[in-house]
């Protein structure tokens, strides 16, 4: 394994670092180093992913991790990133987020006491924000800031340029806050280094500041790139939405299909940020996809990666064979769960089991599911081949729907052309 300096090179994950003397350490020291998630949702997304695996990275480095959950954060939100004010959370949302997340993170680091000196700890900063009186808070950090310093910071400064815009006195003291939670973990675990994405670089810089004036103590930061899709807009995003870690909101095969469908230009960047492949692999993936791109051998090897880091093996292994059954026209083969899954974004129509008893006409159900206009333009579709049922090609006008055809035990899957799939769920 490379020295973790190196590999974070490598992998293309240091953007801006305070002290270049941080390389020697992090391979020299047993750190303690934090990373912060704001509870905005009760699940995290695949935008923490990078932070993630860089907080776990150093844990299998030797250093100790320390997961901040916001709860007191949470309650003001970080301007940076965002073109507006946020929506504030009530104190019961804030719980029921905190709870969600909490046990995402364990599939990322190891919170076993037999970790021993790197046991992962999590930490939520409502514990000593809220306890915090105002007064106490501006006598403590706010009087060590100008407020020239933080109109400067890029979070602020972005908010503040735009026509129309502003920044609420809550989301402008996020800074301190968070500057103040550093100081908190210096003085009550020995943490001297906080790694997040370069939208945090002031935020991080404003921590290290506190600890200095008030400490006379050195510590560091240190920031990763913010990740975007090859055509530059936001990672994470699809025309659905966003794509969560919980199966509950974003199932295994679909957050394997996101991987999945990763673009030739980035594919690479994504092994490198999301994966813990050596990275001689990851060269030879790299040649892949510039001498083979047809192959997809990267983008599947990604997906089975991240796949299993987020879900376990045993989803990654049914959601690629899920996406090999649709992808090799075998959807007969899938168990109902997957085939939902593999489906989930097809229109779906529900019929009575009582009309498949006598042999329901498939040109009736291809017009009456809308994938043809007509019944004559259901015969005609079957007639030039078509028309599939269960991906195999119906070329039989009078052919007929009975029991024995049914997916799952429940299901037909009727498919026009190439792509154009409908479920029929039999009821």
């Amino acid at each position: 394994m490379a020295p973790l300096a190196e590999d974070l090179r490598f992998r293309g994950l240091v953007h801006q670092m305070t002290d270049p003397g941080l390389e020697g350490r992090l391979d020299g020291d047993r750190l303690i180093v934090y990373s912060g998630f704001d509870p905005t949702a009760d699940s995290l997304h695949v935008g923490h992913l990078l932070q993630l695996c860089t907080l776990r990275r150093m844990q299998q480095a030797g250093h100790r991790p320390i997961a901040l959950a916001g709860g007191g954060t949470g309650f003001i939100g970080d301007p940076g990133g965002k073109s507006e004010e946020r929506s504030l959370l009530s104190a019961e949302d804030l719980a029921a987020n905190l709870e969600g997340i909490r046990g995402q993170l364990a599939h990322f680091l190891d919170f076993d006491r037999g970790a021993g000196e790197v046991q992962a700890l999590l930490r939520n900063n409502a514990d000593w924000l809220a306890p915090m009186s105002l007064f106490e808070f501006l006598r403590e950090v706010g009087k060590h800031f100008t407020v020239n310093q933080m109109v400067s910071k890029d979070s602020v400064r972005a908010r503040l340029e735009r026509d129309g815009q502003g920044i609420s006195f809550t989301e402008f003291s996020y800074m301190l806050l968070q500057a103040y939670d550093f100081l908190h973990l210096f003085d009550t675990e020995g943490c001297t280094l906080q790694i997040g994405g370069s939208d945090q670089w002031g935020n991080i810089t404003m921590g290290i500041e506190l600890i200095r004036k008030l400490r006379r103590a050195d510590t560091w930061g240190l920031t990763s790139p913010l990740v975007v899709k090859a055509d530059g807009t936001k990672f994470g995003k699809t025309e659905s939405g966003t794509v969560w870690l919980d199966p509950e909101r974003t199932s295994p095969y679909q957050l394997f299909q996101f991987f999945v469908r990763s673009d030739d230009a980035v594919v690479g960047q994504y092994l490198r940020y999301f994966t813990f492949l050596p990275h001689e692999a990851i060269a030879d993936l790299d040649r892949s996809t510039s001498e083979h791109p047809e192959r997809r051998e990267a983008q599947r090897e990604l997906a089975r990666q991240v796949c299993t880091l987020v879900h376990g093996e045993e989803e990654s292994a049914r959601s690629e064979r899920a996406a090999s059954a649709l992808f090799n026209r075998e959807v007969a083969g899938l168990d109902e769960r997957s085939l939902l899954e593999v489906l989930a974004d097809a229109p779906s129509t529900a019929v009575e089991r009582s009309r498949l008893d006598g042999g329901l006409l498939l040109v009736d159900l291809l017009a009456e599911t809308g994938l043809v206009p007509s019944k004559g333009r259901a015969r005609t579709t079957v007639e030039q081949g078509g028309a599939y049922v269960n991906d195999q090609r119906a070329t039989d006008v009078a052919r007929t729907l009975g029991v024995g055809d049914l997916v799952a035990g429940r299901y037909l899957v009727l498919r026009r052309g190439k792509a154009d799939y409908h479920l029929v769920t039999v009821t």
